[in-house]
């Protein structure tokens, strides 16, 4: 492919993200891959190259952008030639997406620590991070194998260049490492696991969380709970490759409380990893910025309230409920944590045990540009 027919393929692929942002569809790696799929002539080269123009464009736009024309021209308006299978030459009076970080309508609602000299971190590529599981081998082992990098502040992880394969890695395949954001395996060390005998992983997803505390605490009781099905079943395969054993639980909507009833006042520790906007975790998913809307967002806070609600009967007298967002935004953060306290009054904030990010409020917030993690909001509560 020449240069201006890549171009013209990461506009072809543009348009089908935008659309896909707009209407909740597939993200872009994956109409990346479907669009080379029907294209063989394609070499890896040119794979490569049109991918990386593609998340170019989108890493350069804070705001959802007119068209894939309009997104890749302030990048390339040199392919712009009119040249066969390239792009039609450019208009003087043409719509060019405006280069940003922080979508306008957002900016007011980052948390007050987020000024905007941090604001390029959030796009920046994010390096590979991997924890170890203790349960099977030991950080000196895997840095030594890996030629990694130690985290700085999770004493479980390894740092890998952006980008670094691992899936292939035996040490992967056998279970002695997972790929995890250091963000991540902070929230499950201020869970305190090595402390608790029950664990309730309220919104486990895949699990990642789970299988970070039952690495910490094999002889616990982990129970994995998930309203979805599809991302729940992607636990037990990765349980089995790290000799963890964990609990799954598929709870029906609206029906969570039937479901978790048998836990009441049980729990040593509940966490509740939210669904949430996502605004800590741009640099790996920069079109995240395109899919995230006003309404989209004030139903996440409804649906964050809900689950800190479920949660909070489950622990048990002087237990611990920990509470993340991987969102940089006060309303997912500082706020909901405040307002849950404001309605739970046997509950109490206390210290996460741990020197990371900045105070915010009864909380602990992690950020790119301050720590090196994706962003996150934690907070621990004591149930008194």
């Amino acid at each position: 492919m020449t240069p201006a027919a890549r171009a013209q393929a990461a506009i072809d692929i543009l348009d089908q993200v935008i659309a896909s942002a707009r209407d909740d569809g597939p993200p872009a790696d994956a109409l990346v891959s479907a669009y080379f799929k029907t294209r063989r002539y394609a070499g890896s080269k040119d794979r490569r190259a049109v991918r990386e123009l593609v998340f170019r464009a989108i890493r350069h736009s804070a705001d959802v952008p007119a068209s894939g024309r309009a997104a890749l021209l302030p990048l390339a308006a040199d392919q712009f030639d009119g040249s066969t299978h390239g792009p039609a030459p450019v208009s003087p009076d043409e719509a060019r997406a405006v280069e940003g970080v922080v979508p306008g309508w957002l900016q007011p609602l980052l948390s007050p620590l987020v000024a905007p000299a941090e604001w390029p971190a959030l796009i920046d590529r994010a390096p590979v991070d991997l924890r170890v599981n203790l349960a099977r081998s030991d950080r000196a082992a895997m840095l030594a194998h890996f030629g990694a990098e130690p985290t700085p502040l999770s004493p479980w992880g390894l740092r890998l260049p952006a980008d670094s394969a691992v899936s292939a890695d035996p040490a992967f395949a056998d279970g002695l490492v997972e790929v995890q954001d250091e963000g991540s395996q902070l929230i499950a060390l201020a869970c305190a696991p090595e402390r608790q005998a029950l664990m309730v992983d309220l919104c486990a997803g895949a699990g990642g969380k789970a299988l970070a505390l039952a690495a910490a605490n094999p002889s616990a009781r982990i129970l994995a709970c998930d309203t979805n099905r599809a991302r729940l079943s992607r636990l037990a395969p990765r349980a089995e490759r790290a000799g963890a054993t964990i609990e799954t639980r598929l709870l029906d909507l609206p029906r969570e409380a039937e479901g978790l009833a048998d836990l009441h006042g049980q729990a040593d520790l509940v966490l509740v990893d939210a669904p949430c906007s996502g605004s800590g975790t741009w640099r790996r998913n920069p079109e995240g910025r395109w899919r995230l809307t006003p309404d989209r967002l004030t139903r996440l806070e409804a649906l964050q309230a809900r689950v800190l609600d479920l949660a909070a009967p489950l622990v048990r007298s002087d237990g611990t409920l920990v509470y993340a967002v991987c969102s940089l935004l006060a309303r997912e953060g500082a706020e909901q944590a405040a307002a849950f306290l404001s309605r739970h009054s046997g509950f109490v904030a206390e210290d996460t045990g741990m020197a990371i990010g900045r105070s915010d409020h009864v909380g602990r917030l992690l950020t790119p540009g301050h720590d090196g993690t994706d962003g996150f909001f934690i907070a621990r509560f004591r149930a008194t």
